[in-house]
């Protein structure tokens, strides 16, 4: 290639990438250092436990909680909001930002994904990548197991029922189900 950007810099600017970059490498064990710290202190210990997730996510606001296990990319693309909860087993692959709103509920193993792979087998080969922004807005409640995909927005004080899989963007204040997730009601 003739760019002479690192692979973080065009991963953080929503490019291909080579995740196995030195550099994205090192980001990548940092942050699951801090998770395995984390995801093995004693439960009890709830102000170490919001020290380490200050210093692995890009933010994490007041009064919020994140029940381990927790499992992240790299931590500094994902900023959560205040007072929402994620419940155990939470995945965030934080290749591209993660935004997620104030007063946010998220059942056990809820997955937000932000990575993509090319299409094309050859770049898939050449182990070429990308990601797309998740944006969860405020008062959203993902039920257990909800899995978001890449490049998604859920509008705020939407309801996504335990098990779906959302593919497309959610207006806000809707309850929404299923595998391809669709709206069913307004609230």
């Amino acid at each position: 290639m003739s760019d002479h950007r690192s692979m973080r810099d065009r991963m953080l600017a929503g490019e291909l990438y080579i995740a196995d970059d030195p550099a994205l490498a090192e980001d990548s064990r940092r942050a699951q250092r801090l998770a395995h710290q984390i995801n093995t202190m004693d439960p009890n210990d709830g102000d170490e436990r919001r020290k380490l997730l200050v210093d692995l996510l890009g933010a994490f606001g007041e009064g919020s909680e994140i029940r381990p296990p927790l499992h992240c990319d790299y931590g500094y693309q994902t900023s959560v909001g205040a007072r929402t909860f994620a419940n155990w087993g939470l995945i965030l692959l934080d290749v591209a930002r993660v935004t997620i709103g104030d007063d946010v509920q998220m059942g056990p193993n809820v997955q937000l994904l932000t990575a993509t792979h090319p299409l094309d087998p050859q770049p898939r080969r050449d182990k070429w990548e990308a990601a797309e922004p998740i944006v969860i807005g405020d008062n959203v409640w993902l039920g257990g197991g909800v899995i978001v995909c890449p490049g998604v927005t859920i509008g705020s004080d939407t309801v996504v029922g335990a098990g779906s899989v959302v593919t497309r963007d959610l207006p806000g204040g809707v309850v929404a189900v299923g595998s391809p997730a669709r709206v069913i009601r307004e609230i």
